[in-house]
């Protein structure tokens, strides 16, 4: 069992999803399809009826996961912007968007609403977050880079890329979880120390 279905239906969830994710007007539209696809397959093989249903974090269980996804999306394009003026940085967009936009596609599929917050789904105690989503932006034909970027991205990976997409989505995702941990009354990742 894989825990996702590909859906490639035209129904009113695409509709939502293209109305949601912020930068979709940066991306081929090749890849505007298939990002749209990713997140349809997984919305459609969770238990949400709606998308502001999806949670972030069982740590922030009322921060939103679109929200989340659009302020990493946001920052992450920020950075890269810098880094293409500053560093002289050459940014593929479609794999930068890509990776942005799609390093939480698997979070529908991990968490689950309970009467007492957020919780754990049997898949996310058979597959660490990331792997579930490289394995379906696999399944849909998404370039390597994307695939293990989203794969290894989550703090808890045993290891991280190397490439500059790797650096932008990690920093970019600490840069927007430190905000919804802040808003929901938690130590923001900053702040936490190594023991």
């Amino acid at each position: 069992m894989s825990g996702y279905t590909i859906d490639h239906s035209s129904n009113s969830r695409r509709q939502a999803v293209e109305e949601w994710l912020w930068g979709l007007d940066l991306v081929s539209p090749e890849v505007r399809e298939k990002i749209v696809t990713a997140w349809v397959s997984s919305w459609s093989s969770s238990p949400y009826q709606e998308l502001a249903e999806m949670p972030f974090s069982p740590s922030a269980p009322d921060y939103r996961l679109e929200w989340h996804v659009n302020d990493v999306t946001r920052t992450g394009v920020d950075l890269a912007k810098r880094a293409a003026a500053d560093w002289g940085a050459k940014i593929d967009w479609d794999v930068m968007m890509s990776i942005l936009i799609l390093h939480d596609v698997d979070k529908p599929l991990m968490y689950t609403r309970e009467a007492d917050g957020v919780g754990y789904s049997q898949l996310s105690k058979e597959l660490p977050h990331g792997v579930v989503g490289a394995m379906l932006l696999k399944e849909l034909g998404f370039p390597h880079t994307v695939v293990s970027t989203v794969a290894t991205h989550a703090g808890n990976a045993p290891f991280h890329g190397s490439n500059l997409e790797a650096y932008v989505l990690h920093y970019g995702d600490y840069f927007a979880a430190d905000r919804a941990m802040f808003l929901a009354g938690k130590t923001p990742f900053y702040q936490k120390h190594a023991k």
